[in-house]
Protein backbone atom coordinates (compact mmCIF):
# COMPACT_ATOMS: atom_id res chain seq x y z
CA UNK A 1 0.00 0.00 0.00
CA UNK A 2 1.70 3.31 -1.31
CA UNK A 3 2.39 5.50 1.76
CA UNK A 4 0.70 8.75 2.87
CA UNK A 5 2.53 11.78 1.05
CA UNK A 6 3.24 14.34 4.11
CA UNK A 7 4.32 16.90 1.39
CA UNK A 8 0.43 17.74 -0.52
CA UNK A 9 -0.38 21.42 0.94
CA UNK A 10 -3.98 20.58 2.88
CA UNK A 11 -5.39 23.44 0.48
CA UNK A 12 -4.18 22.03 -2.16
CA UNK A 13 -6.01 18.59 -1.35
CA UNK A 14 -9.55 20.91 -0.48
CA UNK A 15 -8.96 22.49 -3.71
CA UNK A 16 -8.45 18.93 -5.74
CA UNK A 17 -11.34 17.68 -3.62
CA UNK A 18 -13.70 20.26 -4.40
CA UNK A 19 -12.67 19.95 -7.96
CA UNK A 20 -13.74 16.66 -7.82
CA UNK A 21 -16.69 17.04 -6.40
CA UNK A 22 -17.58 19.71 -8.27
CA UNK A 23 -17.13 17.23 -11.49
CA UNK A 24 -19.18 14.67 -10.06
CA UNK A 25 -22.07 16.96 -9.48
CA UNK A 26 -21.98 18.76 -13.10
CA UNK A 27 -21.61 14.93 -14.83
CA UNK A 28 -25.44 14.50 -13.13
CA UNK A 29 -27.00 18.00 -13.99
CA UNK A 30 -25.39 18.01 -17.23
CA UNK A 31 -28.46 15.96 -19.21
CA UNK A 32 -30.97 17.97 -17.12
CA UNK A 33 -29.57 21.62 -18.02
CA UNK A 34 -29.27 20.76 -21.57
CA UNK A 35 -32.68 19.36 -21.93
CA UNK A 36 -34.10 22.91 -20.09
CA UNK A 37 -32.31 25.44 -22.35
CA UNK A 38 -33.50 23.26 -25.09
CA UNK A 39 -37.44 23.19 -23.92
CA UNK A 40 -37.43 26.97 -23.61
CA UNK A 41 -36.01 27.26 -27.31
CA UNK A 42 -37.72 28.69 -29.75
CA UNK A 43 -35.88 27.30 -33.19
CA UNK A 44 -33.39 24.22 -32.73
CA UNK A 45 -29.58 24.67 -31.42
CA UNK A 46 -26.24 23.70 -31.99
CA UNK A 47 -23.87 23.25 -29.23
CA UNK A 48 -22.38 26.73 -29.14
CA UNK A 49 -25.55 28.16 -29.33
CA UNK A 50 -26.32 26.41 -26.13
CA UNK A 51 -23.19 27.19 -24.48
CA UNK A 52 -24.22 30.38 -25.38
CA UNK A 53 -27.08 30.34 -23.35
CA UNK A 54 -25.70 28.97 -20.47
CA UNK A 55 -23.05 31.51 -20.54
CA UNK A 56 -25.80 34.83 -20.84
CA UNK A 57 -27.89 33.31 -17.84
CA UNK A 58 -24.87 33.16 -15.54
CA UNK A 59 -21.65 34.51 -14.70
CA UNK A 60 -19.68 32.28 -17.53
CA UNK A 61 -21.11 28.75 -18.19
CA UNK A 62 -21.29 27.74 -14.71
CA UNK A 63 -20.33 24.71 -14.24
CA UNK A 64 -20.44 23.51 -17.42
CA UNK A 65 -17.47 23.68 -19.59
CA UNK A 66 -18.26 23.58 -23.58
CA UNK A 67 -16.53 20.35 -24.39
CA UNK A 68 -18.45 18.40 -21.96
CA UNK A 69 -21.85 19.19 -23.44
CA UNK A 70 -21.27 17.35 -26.96
CA UNK A 71 -20.99 14.11 -25.35
CA UNK A 72 -23.88 14.63 -23.49
CA UNK A 73 -26.10 16.11 -26.31
CA UNK A 74 -25.04 12.85 -28.65
CA UNK A 75 -26.10 10.59 -25.43
CA UNK A 76 -29.23 12.26 -25.02
CA UNK A 77 -30.18 12.14 -28.88
CA UNK A 78 -29.14 8.39 -28.99
CA UNK A 79 -31.64 7.49 -26.20
CA UNK A 80 -34.11 9.47 -27.96
CA UNK A 81 -34.59 12.38 -25.78
CA UNK A 82 -33.51 14.77 -28.31
CA UNK A 83 -33.12 14.78 -32.18
CA UNK A 84 -30.66 16.24 -34.14
CA UNK A 85 -29.92 17.79 -37.77
CA UNK A 86 -26.92 18.29 -39.47
CA UNK A 87 -26.68 21.83 -41.23
CA UNK A 88 -23.49 22.73 -43.57
CA UNK A 89 -21.69 26.26 -42.77
CA UNK A 90 -20.41 28.19 -44.75
CA UNK A 91 -18.37 29.83 -41.81
CA UNK A 92 -17.00 26.17 -40.89
CA UNK A 93 -17.87 22.71 -40.37
CA UNK A 94 -21.18 21.12 -40.39
CA UNK A 95 -23.13 22.36 -37.70
CA UNK A 96 -25.41 19.35 -35.66
CA UNK A 97 -28.75 20.91 -34.32
CA UNK A 98 -30.71 19.76 -31.69
CA UNK A 99 -34.34 19.99 -30.59
CA UNK A 100 -36.15 18.43 -27.48
CA UNK A 101 -38.43 15.46 -28.29
CA UNK A 102 -41.80 14.29 -26.20
CA UNK A 103 -39.69 11.78 -24.54
CA UNK A 104 -37.20 14.64 -23.97
CA UNK A 105 -40.35 16.53 -22.49
CA UNK A 106 -41.05 13.76 -20.15
CA UNK A 107 -37.75 13.30 -18.52
CA UNK A 108 -37.43 16.91 -18.15
CA UNK A 109 -40.49 17.03 -16.01
CA UNK A 110 -39.70 14.11 -14.23
CA UNK A 111 -35.89 14.93 -13.46
CA UNK A 112 -37.12 18.45 -12.78
CA UNK A 113 -38.89 16.94 -10.04
CA UNK A 114 -36.33 14.88 -8.60
CA UNK A 115 -33.81 17.71 -8.66
CA UNK A 116 -36.58 20.10 -6.24
CA UNK A 117 -36.65 17.11 -3.79
CA UNK A 118 -33.13 16.35 -3.93
CA UNK A 119 -32.25 20.57 -3.81
CA UNK A 120 -34.81 20.76 -1.20
CA UNK A 121 -33.35 17.64 0.96
CA UNK A 122 -29.86 18.56 0.52
CA UNK A 123 -30.59 22.98 1.73
CA UNK A 124 -32.92 21.79 4.78
CA UNK A 125 -29.60 19.62 5.82
CA UNK A 126 -27.17 21.77 4.73
CA UNK A 127 -29.23 24.60 6.85
CA UNK A 128 -29.41 22.17 9.64
CA UNK A 129 -25.99 21.83 9.95
CA UNK A 130 -25.24 25.54 9.91
CA UNK A 131 -27.77 26.42 12.29
CA UNK A 132 -26.12 24.29 14.88
CA UNK A 133 -22.96 25.42 14.18
CA UNK A 134 -23.62 29.22 14.45
CA UNK A 135 -25.97 27.67 18.32
CA UNK A 136 -23.06 26.33 19.50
Amino acid sequence: MPELDDTLDPADATEAQRRKFQRELSAGLTSLVLLSVLADADEDLYGYEIARRLAGEHDGAGPFKQGALYPVLRNMSAAGLLSSRVVPSYSGPPRRYYRITPPGRDALEAWRSTWTATRDFVDATLNRAAAQETST
